[in-house]
């Protein structure tokens, strides 16, 4: 009997970056709709918005109820490989 493969689980961009797609996208998503979209906790998605204000790349801004998000498209990516692109270019390629 041939031994079952389970698939792996990772995946190619972190959790930052898809709540940056979503936000490209959506700018005023709730937190309960990127979690689901993201496939993480609400919790965890509070954490990553809260690093991403921290570092200069997300900005939030109340507007009535809900917050609207703003992408710092300009902000050059973290990494020593990759510091030489920006997070725009990165939403460019992602749509």
């Amino acid at each position: 009997m041939a031994k079952s493969v389970s698939r792996p689980t990772w995946t190619f961009l972190t959790n930052h970056t898809h709540l940056l797609v979503v936000l490209n996208r959506e700018p005023d998503a709730r937190i309960r709709d990127l979690a689901d979209e993201v496939g993480i906790t609400q919790r965890a998605v509070q954490r990553i918005l809260a690093e991403l204000v921290l570092d200069g790349i997300l900005a939030i801004k109340k507007e009535g109820r809900r917050n609207v998000y703003r992408i710092r498209r300009s902000a050059r990516l973290r990494h020593s490989l990759e510091n030489k692109h920006t997070i725009g270019e990165i939403l460019n390629l992602l749509g």
